[in-house]
């Protein structure tokens, strides 16, 4: 029996970038609190057979192949999720890029247009599409998946950091508008976990070498364990956390070494 305080019967949720890694285990946590959720991502058949796995434990889920880029699919996501369910009452926007490292003196025009658009103007459609909705049912869960690269600075992944830092200010003037009409907008700013988009952190002995150093815990995120935060954001018990930038990261961004 699923907790009153964690309960999301009755609601629709839309994961995008969940057919794996951070995405599909907070998808999968959902729907194990009752949420019905829309699996996006990239590959059609990547998302279909992460809902699949969300059905054959019990769970509600379809799946709407999406590039978070493009306006015109994401608003696809939103219409297949209202016309199946009705309507959309939490959305993780989890889905991003990370196509270059350098320093800004050689960042192209096109290469920071695109960081934007896909990691930052997306976010804004999707709050666009979803947030009057909320507003009728005085309930909406907005939560962005940041990182702690945009609490901290880089000289190398600094472009990828500025569009989380600009996700984090984001949910702070979402909260500031939205949360008298029953909506929380937050960020999650995870470490390095062992997810496919990481894999040149975990995989690389000098890297871990130099993670380790810094982080108390010693060790790199598994997925399962950014999944509680997502339910916890999502879920009646979050209504009173607005605003907020949580980060998952072992002690990561705490640590003084």
């Amino acid at each position: 029996m699923v907790s009153a305080l964690f309960d999301l019967g009755g609601k629709v949720a839309i994961v995008t970038g969940s057919s794996r890694g951070l995405g599909l285990a907070s998808a999968r946590g959902m729907a194990e609190h009752g949420a019905r959720v829309v699996i996006s991502g990239r590959k059609a058949d990547a998302c279909e057979a992460a809902a699949a796995e969300i059905r054959s434990a019990g769970g509600e889920a379809i799946a709407v192949a999406c590039n978070i880029g493009r306006k015109e699919e994401l608003q696809r996501v939103v219409d297949t999720a209202v016309s199946r369910w009705g309507r959309v009452d939490i959305v993780m926007a989890n889905a991003a890029i990370h196509p270059w490292i350098g320093s800004v003196l050689d960042l192209k025009d096109e290469t920071f247009n695109k960081f934007m658009q896909v990691n930052v103007q997306s976010s804004i459609w999707l709050a666009q599409m979803t947030a009057p909705g909320m507003l009728e049912r005085n309930y909406g869960r907005f939560i962005i998946v940041a990182s702690i690269v945009g609490l901290l600075g880089d000289g190398l992944t600094g472009t990828y950091g500025l569009t989380k830092a600009a996700d984090m200010q984001f949910v702070r003037n979402m909260a500031n508008e939205f949360a008298s009409g029953g909506i929380t907008a937050n960020c999650i700013a995870p470490g390095t976990f062992k997810t496919q988009m990481a894999r040149s952190e975990w995989e690389s002995e000098e890297r871990i070498k130099w993670y380790f150093s810094r982080n108390p815990s010693k060790r790199f995120g598994e997925v399962s364990e950014i999944a509680g935060l997502a339910v916890l954001l999502a879920s009646p018990s979050g209504g009173y956390i607005n605003g907020q930038t949580i980060a998952v990261d072992g002690g990561h961004t705490i640590s003084f070494h």
